[in-house]
């Protein structure tokens, strides 16, 4: 869906890190992006061009997923609700645990924010496993919402992400693919 010069401005914008944060990791630093207010425009423009007219709520994931996930929600004049890392919410709240290669994580949402039915994008910065969105998935199922679609800035292939995310039988959409 997006252009090849959207593609080709992002990737002269998106900065390699090599070796961060451990060797053999190339980072992708996305925060030249905000540096240029009419390129983050394009890019929220693709994002909510994605979603349009298919989702009633966008929810993002904490917290690179909110530096674009707000934007679309208001793009697209619909809700945006928080997936924030344990222990960050008030309560009443959900939780979900999953699996890191080096360990485990939770994420939480506040319970009440998402109605019976309610079709969800979920949005977050980076596609790489899938385990940090897959949990979100199973948050908004838990709450009887629709996670319909996933969408991302980036997706890193070659560990196999959207794979993992097949099971939600969701559309998922990346800008950028490496």
């Amino acid at each position: 869906m997006a252009s090849a010069e959207l593609i080709h401005k992002l990737e002269q914008t998106i900065e390699n890190i090599p070796d961060f944060p451990i060797p053999g990791i190339q980072f992708k630093d996305i925060c030249p992006i905000f540096l240029q207010p009419k390129l983050y425009e394009e890019v929220i423009v693709d994002l909510a061009e994605f979603s349009r007219g298919k989702i009633d709520v966008v929810c993002g994931i904490e917290s690179r997923g909110y530096l674009f996930g707000i934007a679309i929600a208001v793009a697209l004049d619909v809700p945006f609700v928080l997936i924030r890392k344990a222990g960050k919410l008030p309560p009443p709240f959900i939780g979900e645990k999953y699996d890191l290669e080096y360990g485990s994580a939770e994420i939480e949402m506040k319970t009440g924010h998402l109605k019976e039915g309610q079709r969800v994008l979920i949005h977050d910065d980076l596609l790489a496993t899938g385990g940090t969105t897959e949990a979100a998935a199973k948050l908004i199922s838990k709450q009887g919402a629709i996670p319909t679609q996933f969408s991302f800035l980036i997706d890193l292939k070659d560990l196999n992400g959207e794979e993992r995310l097949k099971k939600f039988g969701a559309d998922v959409y990346s800008i950028l693919n490496y």
